[in-house]
Order: structure tokens, then sequence, then C-alpha cells
């Protein structure tokens, strides 16, 4: 089920409307809720400052859906595309197609195979899993046992993982038990590490890479009665999350950002883009822009809390 949101000028259309399609997955997770309110915030925002720009922000549930949502997008005459592929291999065709036509096309998180963009945009994933990495050597004295929840089976959850186990190599006193994908889904977390928890008998900490599944491991936790737990380490930086770090959860000490409102500066990328511009005071029009991660942590929480948003 695709949902449209069109944002339309009282004034009328202009002869040199600029027409802006955002494609996303659908809300099926944390996530990607935030990944719409993001957009929808964005689009918003920009719309009401210029009344040169149309947007079309479409959600699909499935990699084919979004084929045809882009294949959508691209009939109603957009003049740049800003998309999130559900899956990049399924995508990468309809992609190729919108770039070859010349829609200014800004790719947001997964990146293709073969690249068809004028930008590509995304948070750090190999950071994500050594900052992570990092944090929980530390927290853990260089010594304990580690189970681990994998994300979805793309590129990039790979990218976490082979960074977050390069750093953990290099203590020796620390072991990995095990590492299972749960999807980046809370209801797969919570069986995975059901499972882990009946295997194993003695673990120190858990790295989930994901607040979605985060909350899937801390409910498998509570539900066991197990105590041997110390630290559990998600990911994205969810408002739920880091709620409970300024809060002072025992457990859940800190989280490490990725967050969804990176579709946000896609779409002000392809606004400007579009209109042959740069952003602020640049020299340069970037076309690849790699964004931090962040540890957040007890100090520093508030500055990544947005309490209104979906995630």
């Amino acid at each position: 089920m695709s949902i449209i949101l069109m944002m339309v000028p009282l004034t009328g259309m202009a002869a040199d409307k600029y027409k802006i399609g955002v494609s996303v997955p659908s809300a099926d997770h944390g996530w990607t809720a935030g990944l719409l309110w993001w957009a929808k915030k964005a689009t918003d925002e920009l719309a009401a400052k210029d009344s040169q720009l149309e947007f079309f922000v479409v959600a699909a549930s499935s990699g084919t859906k979004q084929v045809g949502d882009v294949e959508d997008l691209m009939i109603k005459g957009i003049n740049a595309l800003v998309i999130l592929p559900h899956n990049p291999a399924t995508l990468q065709k309809v992609i190729e197609e919108a770039y070859a036509e010349g829609i200014y096309t800004v790719v947001v998180d997964r990146e293709l195979a073969n690249p068809a963009q004028d930008v590509f945009i995304a948070g750090d994933n190999p950071g994500l899993g050594r900052v992570g990495a990092e944090w929980l050597a530390k927290e853990m004295g260089d010594k304990g046992n580690i189970v681990v929840l994998e994300g979805m089976q793309i590129p990039i959850n790979k990218q976490r993982v082979d960074a977050f186990n390069e750093v953990i190599s290099k203590h020796s006193g620390i072991n990995i038990l095990d590492s299972q994908p749960a999807d980046w889904s809370t209801q797969k977390a919570l069986s995975v590490m059901e499972n882990f928890l009946q295997k194993h008998k003695k673990i120190d900490a858990v790295w989930c890479q994901d607040d979605d599944m985060l909350k899937g491991v801390m409910q498998a936790i509570k539900e066991s009665g197990r105590t041997d737990i110390k630290t559990v380490l998600g990911g994205a930086g969810s408002k739920d999350i880091i709620k409970m770090v300024i809060d002072g959860d025992p457990v859940v000490r800190a989280t490490v950002t990725y967050s969804p409102s990176m579709i946000a500066s896609g779409i002000a990328l392809a606004v400007a883009g579009v209109k042959d511009e740069t952003l602020g005071n640049l020299y340069h029009k970037p076309t690849r822009l790699i964004l931090g991660a962040e540890l957040v942590t007890k100090e520093n929480a508030k500055d990544y809390y947005y309490p209104d948003s979906a995630y």
C-alpha cells in the first residue's frame, strides 16, 4: 500500500515548478516510521518556504512495489528523485532508468552495486559497528562474553558487523558467543534472544546494532529473569532508547547514531541539485556524504532527543 503526500501551493502551479519524488520503504518498524516523519517534516518546511517546489512522498511495503512507485513518479514528470531503496538489487534497474533520463537522483542509506545517482548520502555503517565495539569493550573491562544480533542480510549489515568484529578481535579477553540475524525486527530479536538465553549460560553483553531490536532483547532478558547481562547496546538513536539513557537505565547506557533524518538531508540535497544551487556556503556540490556515527551517553543524550518524532 502506498502513502502519497502532495504539497501544492494555493497560488497555483508555476511554469517552472520543480517536482520532487521521495520514495522510502513503508513503516514496518520504528526506523522506517522515522523516515516518513522526517520526510514529511522536510517537505512541509521546504514547500512552505518555496512555492516552486512540489513534493510526492511515497512509501512501499516491498522492493517490487517500490519499483512501481518510482515508475509512477517518473510518469508524473518528476525533476528529482530521493530514494532509500527497499533492497538495492531490486531497485537497481529502475533507479538507473531515472538517472539516465536526467532526473536528479539522490540515493539514501543503501548503496547500489552499480552507482546511478548524482548524490549518495548515508550514515556511517562501519562507524556504527566500530564505535559500538569500542564502547562495549571499555564498558566490559576488555573481558567477557558477547552475543550479537545482526540486521537484514544486505551490504550495510555486513559493513556494521565486519567493523564490530574487527575491533572486538583486538580484545583477546572478549568472546563473541553467537551472531545471528534478526532483521532489525523487535519480534525477531525477541525470538533470537530467547534462543541465545537458552543456549548460553553466561552472557555479559549484547550488541544488537539497532534500537528496535534492543526492545525485543530487553523483553527476552526481563522474561527470563537473568541477571548476568550487564550491558545492551543498540543503535540508530531512537527517542525511546535515548530517553532510557537520559533516565539512567542500568543496562542501556548508550546508543550510536544512525538517524532517519538522513532522508531530510537527502531531500535538501535534491532541492539544491535540481535548482543548480549549492548548500549553505559550500563551494562544491557534494556527490557523497557520510554522516558520522556519534556515541550517545547520558552526558550528551539531550542533544539527540526529539520527543515529537516518530522514532
